[in-house]
């Protein structure tokens, strides 16, 4: 199986693409698609996902996105589970806003961990971008936590991921990955402006003023 998933399906710029590269291509699109419209079933398919793009980063030599498939895996089982059930008293999950104290907690979080995993590439590996391999790292962490708990700002950071993504993909000879993740950043645009209507939709209508106050010139 695995020897037929890394055989190659076709040539892209006179680069072979595998079959894990095609189906992590197809079930990338469809994960980010029903994560935009809050889809429980975005859960099982980004498993598969992240388990195709798993092999296809470790044969590439991207080492820290490969084991990065691996808390994907455990993430993609928690939020599963909190989608349905993180909600007040048991309920769906509803979509939020990511607090100040949150954020700073991130960008902690964020640092160190690019620094980490930024040094332990660079002297323990044979990686060629380790910097940015470690950037994308932290990020696509930070996203998917905030995707599990649906904070709308989370799709801010899988476009900030993603916008380095795409070259650094093409640099490294993954020409359809790097088409995916242009994809993928139209597709978290879409899904941005699509949780923000949530919000306001359950912030409901605005209240109009009245009074002498409300009237003007």
């Amino acid at each position: 199986m695995i020897d037929w998933l890394t055989g190659t399906a076709f040539q892209v710029a006179g680069t072979g693409t595998t079959w894990a590269e095609l189906l992590g291509f197809a079930t990338g699109v469809l994960n980010v698609w029903l994560v935009a419209r809050q889809r429980i079933a975005n859960w099982p398919i980004g498993i598969a996902n992240v388990l195709l793009l798993m092999l296809l980063f470790w044969t590439a030599g991207l080492y820290a996105d490969a084991g990065l498939q691996i808390v994907y895996v455990a993430l993609g089982c928690y939020g599963w589970w909190h989608w349905l059930f993180g909600g007040e008293r048991r309920t769906r999950l509803t979509v939020s806003r990511t607090g100040r104290r949150e954020w700073l907690a991130l960008a902690v979080v964020g640092v160190l961990l690019t620094g980490a995993l930024w040094a332990l590439l660079d002297r323990a590996t044979d990686s060629t971008v380790p910097l940015p391999d470690a950037l994308t790292t932290a990020l696509s962490l930070l996203a998917t936590y905030g995707q599990t708990r649906k904070r709308v700002e989370s799709w801010w950071l899988w476009i900030a991921a993603d916008l380095i993504y795409i070259p650094l993909y093409a640099y490294k000879g993954l020409h359809l990955t790097a088409v995916l993740y242009l994809v993928f950043l139209a597709l978290c645009v879409l899904g941005l402006r699509a949780w923000r209507a949530d919000l306001r939709r359950a912030a409901g209508p605005t209240p109009v003023p009245s009074g002498p106050a409300a009237v003007t010139a």
